[in-house]
């Protein structure tokens, strides 16, 4: 992407603790090695001026990964999702320097979230609302973390804001014909570990904990997200509720996450859960920024994408 000269800041604030229930049953998720074969690229690190202004904001690396992501992926006439977080606010802010510049025409986003909306809206990107009908050629979004190996993301352990929705975030992201996470090389992972983000029906939202919790038990604790502060397992007063009207529970991993793939199978037989922040999609792509360049990873078979000099 054009060079920003500064560089945008993170757009979720740190997640609050959420809710830990008694402990009971115990499920043992076993790894799996039904991995997706994978094309991998090395693309060094651009050495230009507008990369050395954002290198004086700190975001050099996740400016490349953004910048290399609308190059390589978005052409002319392509209905965008546009996802959220530091490096799709980076990736916007380029694709509307590229649209002023002529260089990328008749492009139309479609925002993941409030934030995105309005950072496209500054950039001067056409927006159009999601439906269950769109027709998206290409998403990108950034990740709290990705497995390695499989490409199966999660998102949203961090704080929303204002209108915010793991449920429209991942409807854009599925409904497009191809997706693509930039995240920084801490995030792409292969034992993983941290939390997973789950939306419940707010009643009886307690025996829906306890089920997760059953779930996991000796490996993972159940927190009931708060709006606002740390307030404890139960989420307090005042616990988050989501634009929907859901209730957020974090299940804090102690031990390794073995596979979110089965985690996010294992939660979708539960009736009181209504969505969960793990993101399986195929065909899927990884630009995976570092200091000393960028790396792809698709689950694309066939031909690796070529190298490009960014």
């Amino acid at each position: 992407m054009a060079l920003i000269s500064t560089s945008p800041s993170s757009l979720s604030s740190s997640s609050s603790s959420s809710a830990a229930i008694p402990r009971r049953s115990f499920i043992t998720f076993k790894n799996h090695d039904n991995k997706v074969r994978m094309n991998k690229t090395m693309i060094r690190g651009s050495s230009s001026s507008d990369s050395s202004r954002a290198l004086s904001n700190g975001s050099s690396v996740l400016f490349r990964a953004a910048k290399h992501t609308v190059d390589t992926y978005i052409t002319s006439g392509m209905v965008v999702g546009l996802g959220s977080g530091q490096a799709s606010a980076m990736a916007i802010e380029y694709m509307g320097r590229q649209l002023r510049a002529g260089a990328l025409k008749d492009v139309i986003g479609i925002p993941t979230s409030v934030a995105s909306a309005n950072e496209a809206a500054v950039a001067g990107i056409p927006l159009d609302q999601y439906q269950d009908t769109s027709q998206i050629d290409f998403a990108f979004d950034d990740a709290d973390i990705i497995e390695e190996g499989t490409l199966v993301a999660v998102i949203g352990r961090q704080q929303p804001k204002g209108d915010e929705s793991i449920i429209q975030e991942k409807s854009v992201l599925n409904a497009a014909d191809k997706l693509v996470f930039m995240v920084s090389e801490n995030q792409y992972k292969g034992v993983l570990d941290g939390s997973v983000p789950v939306l419940v029906q707010p009643v009886n939202w307690m025996e829906t904990a306890e089920e997760i919790d059953d779930l996991f038990i000796g490996d993972a604790e159940v927190w009931r997200r708060a709006s606002i502060g740390l307030a404890g397992p139960l989420g307090g007063d005042f616990p988050l509720v989501t634009k929907e009207g859901h209730h957020v529970l974090d299940i804090i991993f102690t031990s390794p996450i073995p596979s979110l793939a089965k985690v996010a199978e294992s939660l979708g037989k539960l009736d009181g859960v209504v969505d969960h922040g793990v993101v399986s999609k195929f065909p899927c792509a990884v630009v995976i920024a570092s200091e000393s360049g960028l790396s792809t990873v698709d689950n694309l078979s066939a031909n690796a994408a070529e190298g490009l000099q960014s």
